[in-house]
This record gives C-alpha cells, sequence and structure tokens, in this order.
C-alpha cells in the first residue's frame, strides 16, 4: 500500500494551525563562528522553542486536531524527553491528559519538565523492553490517541515549520544556504525541514547529523533501505537514539536528503563547549549534532554559505557542567 506523507502544503498548513502559539526561533550568525568554519553559518536556537526544543511544534500540530469526544483517555507519547515534553504542553494547552513513556535512563531534567506540564510517565528499559508495545497497550487500555515522536504524518509536517522558517529568515539576511544540517534521531525533524527548504531552494543540500554508533539513518541513505543500530544505549546524546529510520521520514529522506555527517562524542562536547563559550547558548548533546558536524568539518562549510538547526537545550546540569569543565 502506498504511504501517505506530507507536503509542503501541509507544513504550511501546521504554520497557520501553530500561530503564535509556538515561537519563531531566531536564525543568527556568529563572526568567531563564520571565521572558524571558512564560510557563513546560520543558526536556528530551537533551543528557545517552547519546552527547549523543536518538539512542540509536532505534537501541537497533531494534538490540535484530534476530536477529544474519541479519545476520553488523551494522549499517549513515547519519548527520550523532548517529545515527551512538547506532547505533554500541547496536551494541557488542547484540554486532554498526557501519559508519556521515558527510558529509564532519560536525563532526570526532562523527566521532572515533563511532569511540570501535567502529564503522567510511565518508564521502560531501553535494551529489554518494547517501548511502541508498552504504549500501544496503554492506549488500548485508555482509549488514548498515540502520538508517536517521529513517524507521524502531522508531526512531521509540524516540525518542517522549522524549515519553513529557516529559509524565510535567511532570505531576509539576503542568503541561500547551499546546505541545511539538523540533528537526527527517528527523522521527524530533518524529513520535515526538508519538505520546506526544498519547496523554497530546490538546489540546497539537506543533510542530517548523527552520534557514532547511532548513524541507523546515514547507513540507511546509503544502502538505500532501513538499518538498525545494533545498540539502544552508550551516548551522551540521548535525544538521538531512536533505532531505526521511521517509515515514512525514511520514504521523504530518499527523495530529499543528500546524506548524512557522524560525530563522535568529543565532536558533540567540543560543539557545546564552544556554544557556551562562543555563542552563550546552552545546546544539549542531541540538539548540538548538527554545529559538531560544521565544526568538525564533516560538513564543510568553507566558502559556503550553511543552515543548522540547535534542536534542543534540555541537558542536566550536573552532565552539562561536566562537559563545559571538559
Amino acid at each position: 500500500m502506498e504511504l501517505r506523507l506530507p507536503t509542503y502544503d501541509d507544513v504550511l498548513a501546521a504554520s497557520e494551525r501553530l500561530g503564535n502559539l509556538s515561537v519563531r526561533t531566531p536564525l543568527i550568525e556568529n563572526p568567531v563562528l563564520n571565521d572558524r568554519a571558512g564560510g557563513r553559518v546560520l543558526l536556528k536556537l530551537e533551543t528557545l522553542q517552547r519546552v527547549g526544543a523543536f518538539k512542540f511544534r509536532g505534537a501541537y500540530n497533531a494534538i490540535s486536531q484530534l476530536d477529544r469526544s474519541k479519545y476520553p483517555g488523551g494522549v499517549v507519547a513515547c519519548s527520550s524527553g523532548n517529545h515527551a515534553q512538547g506532547v505533554a504542553a500541547a496536551a494541557m494547552m488542547c484540554g486532554m491528559s498526557a501519559l508519556i513513556v521515558m527510558p529509564k535512563d532519560a536525563p532526570a531534567l526532562k523527566i521532572s519538565r515533563t511532569k511540570s506540564f501535567g502529564a503522567e510517565v510511565v518508564t521502560y528499559d531501553r535494551e529489554t523492553e518494547d517501548r511502541d508495545a508498552i504504549a500501544l497497550a496503554l492506549c488500548a487500555e485508555r482509549n488514548a490517541a498515540f502520538i508517536p515522536p517521529f513517524d507521524h504524518f502531522d508531526v512531521i509536517a509540524g516540525q518542517g515549520t522549522v524549515g519553513l522558517e529557516l529559509m524565510q529568515q535567511a532570505d531576509m539576511m539576503g542568503a541561500r544556504p547551499e546546505a541545511v544540517v539538523a540533528p537526527c534521531s527517528g527523522g521527524g525533524l530533518i524529513t520535515g525541514i526538508a519538505l520546506a527548504v526544498k519547496h523554497a531552494s530546490p538546489d540546497t543540500e539537506v543533510y542530517c547529523a548523527e552520534p557514532e554508533g547511532f548513524d541507523d539513518f546515514t547507513r540507511s541513505l546509503a544502502s538505500g533501505r532501513r538499518e538498525r543500530n545494533t545498540k539502544m544505549t552508550g551516548s551522551i546524546c540521548d535525544a538521538l537514539l531512536a533505532p531505526t529510520p521511521g517509515e515514512l521520514t525514511f520514504e521523504i529522506a530518499k527523495k530529499n536528503l543528500a546524506g548524512g555527517a557522524v560525530v563522535s562524542e568529543e565532536e558533540v562536547r567540543s560543539a557545546i563547549r564552544f556554544a557556551f563559550q562562543e555563542l552563550k547558548l546552552v545546546v544539549e548533546p542531541g540538539g548540538a549534532a548538527g554545529l559538531a558536524a560544521v565544526l568538525s568539518g564533516k560538513l564543510p562549510a568553507y566558502g559556503r554559505t550553511i543552515a543548522c538547526v540547535l534542536s534542543g537545550g534540555n541537558v542536566d546540569p550536573a552532565l552539562y557542567t561536566e562537559i563545559i569543565n571538559g
């Protein structure tokens, strides 16, 4: 059966639906970064989005369209933290209850902030339990709607508003990016962005950025089929540990992504320190993967204009302090 995939028009509709509820986050550039990269680097600051990450966009776009009478049990989602907060916040705004299935090793900050938006949290073991199976069982038990973290038509369209804004803002700055890069887990953000970017500028290349050992999307783009990671834990990029690309996201990616950049943990740490020291920004490990790709040269910026999404800033204080002092 042919998959129903979101288009640029769905991204536009999501933008209308979100209106002023989401933050039109800044697109900035920094002379120190430009000098180091040897080109022009534009940074889209989703660290300043509601809940501290881009995830609110897709969550609200999906939840706001639900018929509440059909789902008296509210919504259920599974997430390592940022989608959890996005769903919890969006559900609260839409007058629905939320239950989130989160890994036991999720950052304490992300669990506590999810609860602060009124959501109930159930934990699971990444290594031994299937979060989707747990979430779907809870949906059946509660008569609730399942809001996946990435492989969902309306979630992808909502995340695409990042790319829509980015290209509009770049144009206002007199820039046309030759490449756009964003962190990637299951692919909801990068494929949504690609729909918007490719409509505005078909020649602009779109890349995903992933941590070493969890580069399933990059490998899938190279092989032409959905690859799986061999492990579920072991990276400080807790937001980027999806085991395999989504079915919808990979179909979009095959047509719209140029490839991926795989970064080491030390390159991510270095990018976080750079963001703190030079940009005065707090970026979580997963949110810094794209910047790490640029700073390391794995996505060369020399003589080019590159746009990079800093996708989130929800990092535990203890880990952040350790990285900054490193």
